[in-house]
């Protein structure tokens, strides 16, 4: 049976460390999976980190990655999102596809005999969790029983890094203002998953005390630009700035997944200072692409 990577609960949390430990081993380890085969590429969203990392993951599996614009596809415009994944299918052994809308990956997936990847949608962004898993891993040792902390939106992005922290142990604390945060529905979904704890609050100084791994992420993702001073506003008081990262802890780290914007969702003394690992953290996006792919391909050097 095909395997996908749509969301990061696609996984069980000891498939996710083999991912991770892919992701870390020496290329010249893995099998080359993609030896003389082609990787599409699909961007209805534009993207530097992604764009970069998947095409050297791919390069890296011994692969051809052939990036394609959304306009050239057309999901229901020019074709169906499935007769785009049924063509694709016979040109290339990989899909991957960053979108708008959650549902065209998961109809590409439910068409498609070769492995279709979501590089990020408005439901959820996988590839990121798995970089910032292993970057939390590389800097802070087993994940089990230690506290990540996201500040801001719950969006995309901090949904698939609760799933993640959940299924590897963590206990996951969340801080929104109101009307952007998880529902309760959503909070004990994460807790199902195996998280050792999850809290939600809407001052982030409280959620943020004693946390391993602070994160946050841009207030005003991309297509949200019309709301912008509207959102910055509601968001007033949650740049992670000194005294928050203080609250957390000499030990803790400092995370975001980029873009960042210096003055707004973090000070500029937190994201280029000693504690801050960002770049680690987008550097690893092509390593965990790299084990996600050959993971998929059948590779568990």
């Amino acid at each position: 049976m095909t395997r996908h990577l749509i969301d990061v609960v696609d996984f069980n949390a000891a498939e996710i460390n083999t991912i991770l430990d892919l992701a870390e081993a020496p290329i010249g380890d893995l099998h080359q999976p993609l030896a003389g085969k082609g990787a599409a590429l699909i961007f209805e969203k534009p993207s530097a980190r992604t764009r970069h990392s998947m095409e050297m993951a791919v390069v890296q599996l011994g692969g051809h990655p052939v990036f394609t614009r959304g306009e050239e596809v057309g999901f229901d415009t020019r074709e169906s999102v499935e007769d785009v994944a049924r063509i694709m299918e016979g040109f290339h052994s990989v899909i991957a596809a960053r979108v708008f809308s959650h549902s065209t990956v998961t109809r590409l997936a439910a068409v498609s005999s070769v492995p279709v990847v979501n590089m990020l949608s408005d439901h959820s962004h996988p590839l990121q969790a798995f970089a910032d898993a292993l970057t939390m891993r590389q800097n802070l040792g087993d994940l089990a029983g230690q506290t990540v902390a996201f500040v801001g939106d719950y969006n995309n992005v901090a949904r698939s890094l609760a799933e993640i922290s959940a299924l590897l142990q963590m206990h996951v604390r969340l801080a929104s203002p109101p009307g952007f945060e998880a529902d309760d529905a959503e909070l004990e979904r994460i807790l199902l998953l195996g998280a050792a704890s999850v809290e939600q609050g809407s001052r982030p100084i409280d959620m943020v005390v004693g946390a391993n791994a602070v994160h946050t992420d841009t207030w005003v993702s991309m297509g949200e630009e019309a709301n912008k001073a509207e959102k910055l506003q509601k968001f007033e008081g949650f740049t992670v700035d000194d005294t928050m990262m203080a609250a957390a802890g000499a030990n803790s780290i400092f995370m975001h997944c980029l873009p960042a914007y210096r003055g707004v969702e973090v000070s500029a003394d937190v994201i280029d200072g000693p504690r801050s690992v960002v770049f680690q953290q987008g550097h690893n996006r092509m390593h965990a692409a790299r084990g996600a792919l050959a993971f998929l391909l059948g590779d568990n050097a």
